[in-house]
């Protein structure tokens, strides 16, 4: 989600579309954010690939909204060896000075710099867990942990919870950087770790079955 999103006041959190389905409110009804929210949001995931580039874009995302940088994807895609953690942690001092120059993506040394540290804790993890979504995986909220949905309030105003605090603190001492919080949650929606479709949204039932259906790692 992002912080514009949270600014929109539709009924019960559901936005209706031109196709006459209703989706959660926070596409804003842009036709891109839309095919986001229809097609990626939520889906579970787990190929290493995909969820490396997405915590790495999510901490892009800090200070800024998702749109923002959804838009900018195939750039940073681009810029960062389609998030190779391999080719991205083998990164030298020319790749910082050259996507700091990239007008294409977010021009944030910190970030950047963070983005290349991050691929190389990626591998460690990858060495000590077998993959990283076995890692991310083992900490998918049970049952207990959460309730069936969210009511649009509790949605609106959630950003970070117990778990996403847990793995946070975790990767933070795991080396890894831009992973507060909030942004580990907004993956855990992104990658299918919770579903937070609200009740009524057209995609809620089949990220369910999906999920039902997943194959964790």
């Amino acid at each position: 989600m992002t912080d514009e999103s949270r600014n929109a006041e539709p009924i019960d959190g559901l936005l209706i579309g031109a196709d006459g389905k209703a989706r959660c409110w926070w596409h804003g009804g842009k036709d891109d954010y839309i095919l986001y929210h229809d097609r990626e949001w939520g889906r579970p995931v787990k190929d290493d690939r995909t969820l490396f580039e997405k915590i790495c874009l999510e901490g892009f995302q800090s200070g800024l909204s998702w749109y923002t940088i959804l838009r900018k994807r195939e750039n940073f895609r681009a810029a960062f060896a389609n998030f190779d953690m391999d080719k991205v942690a083998a990164f030298t001092q020319a790749d910082i000075e050259r996507c700091l120059a990239d007008e294409g993506i977010v021009r944030h040394r910190r970030k950047i710099e963070s983005t290349i540290n991050n691929a190389a804790r990626a591998q460690e993890m990858r060495a000590e867990f077998g993959s990283l979504a076995a890692y991310f995986w083992a900490h998918e909220p049970g049952p207990q942990d959460r309730p069936d949905q969210c009511s649009f309030e509790q949605l609106r105003q959630l950003g970070k919870t117990d778990i996403s605090t847990r793995i946070s603190k975790d990767l933070k001492k795991r080396g890894w950087s831009f992973v507060g919080p909030t942004t580990v949650y907004a993956f855990m929606q992104a990658m299918g770790l919770v579903n937070d479709h609200l009740d009524g949204c057209c995609c809620r039932d089949e990220i369910e079955s999906l999920r039902a259906t997943f194959k964790r790692p």
